[in-house]
């Protein structure tokens, strides 16, 4: 099974491919959607839930959404033309970093997708080429609850001590670069908590349910493997914040 099927099925019964419940979900789109009539763009969209909802509620709104996962495209397709707004979403199969638009955004997403771009900061200088004057970004990255130990590293993919910030840090990294924060929420523990049973779940339950299938096996281990590195690592030790952001004039 490649990563990206993997991460379908484990994202099957959350949300967003975040740690955000679904009240916090909306709670920040109604922040950052304003007017009702907005140019959006997700850089990382997956199946595109952020999208999805932000179109059912506001019927003057359009948007895009960029992945590389052609099967979660096809997923947030067929979502779309059963909510209706199929002729609102614009869907786009290559490297978020690569997208080009003959039109600005007026909120431009990247929630847990950092990676694609390298970073925060090359996150941030990707998101301001696509935004329009006084529009806003929606960022989501992860931070550093507290020091990580060698296990949190170990269980963290083998992450390294500055992979990532503080979240004060993370903050003062964000101000520097010339964006300010207009709201923002930290996921709580218990909404890290729900992820990552949510996530080791669903591929557990996947597992079970197709045992004649040959990626049974391998969803199992991963499954298994994952929730030992989590509930042994990092666990109590990585935080996630979404800020959304508006440039400093």
């Amino acid at each position: 099974m490649d990563r990206q099927e993997l991460s379908r099925i484990a994202h099957t019964h959350h949300p967003v491919a975040a740690p955000l419940d679904d009240s916090n979900v909306a709670a920040l789109l109604r922040r950052a959607v304003r007017r009702g009539d907005e140019r959006i763009l997700d850089l990382g969209c997956g199946e595109a839930p952020w999208l999805l909802r932000a179109l059912a509620a506001h019927p003057g709104l359009r948007a895009d959404g960029v992945d590389t996962d052609a099967g979660a495209l096809t997923a947030a397709r067929a979502a779309a033309e059963r909510l209706g707004v199929i002729s609102r979403l614009g869907l786009h199969h290559r490297p978020a970093a690569e997208h080009t638009s003959p039109h600005r955004y007026d909120l431009v997403l990247s929630v847990g997708a950092s990676h694609a771009f390298g970073g925060l900061l090359p996150t941030l200088a990707a998101a301001e080429q696509h935004l329009a004057p006084g529009g806003q970004v929606l960022l989501g990255e992860g931070y550093w609850q507290r020091e990580p130990d060698e296990a949190a590293l170990a269980g963290f993919g083998g992450a390294a001590r500055e992979d990532l910030d503080d979240l004060p840090t993370l903050v003062d990294t964000v101000t520097t670069a010339g964006w300010l924060p207009v709201f923002g929420h930290q996921s709580s523990q218990r909404e890290l908590d729900d992820y990552e049973w949510c996530w080791t779940g669903s591929l557990t339950e996947w597992a079970l349910d197709h045992p004649t299938h040959p990626a049974a096996p391998d969803a199992l281990t991963r499954a298994t493997t994952h929730r030992t590195e989590w509930l042994r690592g990092y666990q109590g030790t990585f935080g996630f914040v979404t800020l959304l952001l508006r440039r400093a004039e």
